[in-house]
């Protein structure tokens, strides 16, 4: 294939449509949009696409409400790869702590509203990164993402979600582009998401938007949870919608080793539950009923020669065992790689 200079001579006339949008969620995308930055991001890992510089004289602010590794590391270095300058903010140290609700009378530990920051910041940068977990005490106040729309309402540059109460977009796409890499296609790849013990609730982000994904791209999934850990019915009317238009299909089931007989894939996370949601003493009293939920080798062998995908930070010997993790099968790292790519394609396409 014939080797091009950036990013803008190899893209598809579609991608001209993301200039300027925030990405909050895949499904503020169609699937044609996401699989040409899919395609994309592929090239410029292979080294087919040099995107030169085309965040130079530009900077993205990078907010952190919560701790990263992954998604820090990857968004500093994709901004600098691009010729930009990354502003990383962890809020309530390096900078204000910030208050982010209307009408609230701030005579507490809150110095600054998001009103103030978001409309300032929008001044000094091209495109605001958020990272903020939810607070897993009222469902409803953590469904309404009420940190990240306020970014966006006050915001006058792009907005882009690096994971909030209920979705991480970022991870999602290249939890599907390591897929596509290794089976060439993802239509009707047979997916499991395996929910598996850890010792405290965690937030549905990732398998939400992994849910959403694997629906907007066609695939055959299977969500294995105990009953009391099902996804939210509303995100999971928006999955079943998506798997219909692309010829997909979603099923959950109850029982962990029948959702990984004949998977290809057995992607292990493990979320909170809606049942006991803000109850943490009843919740992880209950969740104790599901200590043996960990992907092991003899799990692993039920499937259809499947591979191992975990976003990252995982519990060794809590979630997976070290034989599935350190085996030839997991392509965690895989994963983890490929945000890198994914981020530096978005960037380029979003500004």
């Amino acid at each position: 294939m014939r080797r091009v200079t950036d990013f803008s001579q190899a893209a598809s006339p579609l991608l001209a449509n993301l200039k300027g949008r925030s990405f909050l969620t895949t499904g503020d995308f169609s699937r044609p949009e996401l699989s040409a930055l899919l395609d994309l991001a592929i090239q410029h890992k292979h080294g087919l696409i040099d995107p030169g510089s085309p965040l130079a004289g530009k900077s993205v602010a990078l907010v952190f409400f919560n701790p990263s590794l992954r998604t820090r590391t990857s968004m500093v270095v994709a901004v600098q790869q691009l010729g930009g300058v990354p502003v990383v903010l962890d809020v309530g140290q390096g900078t204000w702590a910030l208050e982010y609700r209307d009408g609230v009378v701030m005579d507490g530990d809150k110095a600054e509203h998001v009103k103030e920051a978001a409309r300032v910041l929008s001044g000094y940068v091209h495109a605001i990164g958020v990272r903020c977990f939810p607070r897993m005490n009222d469902y409803e106040e953590d469904r309404a993402e009420v940190i990240l729309r306020a970014f966006e309402r006050h915001s006058s540059v792009p907005i882009i979600n690096m994971e909030s109460a209920t979705h991480h977009p970022l991870q999602a796409l290249a939890d599907i582009m390591t897929i596509r890499e290794k089976f060439g296609t993802v239509d009707q790849r047979k997916v499991v998401l395996a929910w598996t013990y850890h010792p405290r609730p965690l937030p549905m982000s990732v398998p939400n938007s992994f849910a959403l994904a694997a629906a907007q791209y066609g695939m055959n999934l299977t969500i294995a949870c105990p009953p009391e850990y099902e996804l939210d019915p509303q995100l999971m009317a928006e999955v079943e919608r998506h798997a219909e238009q692309n010829q997909g299909n979603v099923r959950v089931v109850h029982d962990l080793a029948e959702g990984c007989r004949g998977a290809e894939i057995v992607y292990a996370k493990s979320w909170g539950s809606l049942k006991y949601y803000g109850r943490l003493d009843e919740e992880r009293q209950w969740r104790q009923h599901y200590r043996h939920w960990m992907i092991t080798e003899q799990l692993m062998a039920k499937t259809h020669n499947g591979f191992f995908m975990h976003c990252l930070p995982v519990r060794r010997n809590v979630v997976v065992t070290d034989e599935v993790l350190d085996g030839p099968r997991s392509i965690v790292i895989d994963q983890a790689a490929n945000r890198l790519h994914i981020q530096k394609t978005l960037l380029s396409l979003l500004l």
